[in-house]
């Protein structure tokens, strides 16, 4: 990607990403309104890859006007940050969570076919097939509802991860304000300190929960 050289051209590509970020956030919600495939298909694919990549490429252009803004931007200038930041947020946990919702409709799909087809070949075992095969087909299903609920709390948990790294992100941007804030304003500085303390404490919550998800998932894994 090039590097813009002002902060005019830095603004309107941050527009143009988040213009093609809404058109394809429309189609993808449509995409998930209609959807009711056991299985991701290429057009899906294609899409979710490209909402991913332009998502990245405007956390670039928005970590570029942040260096502006440290650099020695005004108020102003700041202000339009924060706006870009709450774009760039609301857009990515927009697209987690759609895109989890995608998964659950597409598993509970997947166990429905499963079964449907384990309540056919029931009927054909019926009028003569052996116990054990039976009971095998029945351990199938049970084996394929269980992964898909594991695959499931994965994705939750991805989506999860995904909101972490872009609110740690946003603090640092947030970071970076209030120390300009403090050393222009001394006497709110023990205010500051303590709002500092509050984001990291909430953070580290926040990274523990998710670690723990992670952990019980892998344990849950293992003990099946």
């Amino acid at each position: 990607m090039e590097v813009p050289s002002s902060w005019d051209a830095l603004r309107k590509q941050a527009r143009k990403l988040e213009a093609q970020l809404d058109e394809r956030m429309n189609s993808y919600r449509k995409l998930v309104s209609a959807n009711v495939s056991t299985k991701a298909d290429a057009a899906e694919s294609d899409l979710e890859s490209w909402i991913e990549q332009l998502l990245k490429q405007l956390q670039q252009v928005n970590s570029q006007m942040q260096a502006w803004v440290s650099s020695g931007g005004s108020e102003m200038v700041s202000h339009t940050l924060t706006r870009h930041q709450e774009i760039l947020r609301d857009l990515t946990q927009e697209f987690y969570r759609l895109r989890s919702s995608l998964r659950a409709k597409e598993e509970h799909a997947s166990l429905l076919e499963d079964f449907k087809e384990f309540d056919r070949t029931r009927l054909d075992l019926e009028d003569g097939a052996e116990s054990e095969q039976h009971a095998l087909l029945k351990e199938r299903a049970s084996i394929s509802r269980s992964t898909g609920h594991i695959d499931t709390v994965i994705s939750q948990a991805q989506a999860t991860l995904g909101a972490l790294g872009l609110q740690r992100s946003t603090f640092g941007g947030i970071n970076s304000k209030l120390s300009n804030v403090s050393s222009r304003l001394p006497t709110v500085n023990s205010i500051l300190s303590a709002i500092k303390r509050k984001k990291s404490m909430d953070t580290l919550i926040l990274s523990l929960v998710a670690s723990v998800c992670t952990f019980l998932i892998f344990i849950y894994w293992l003990t099946k």
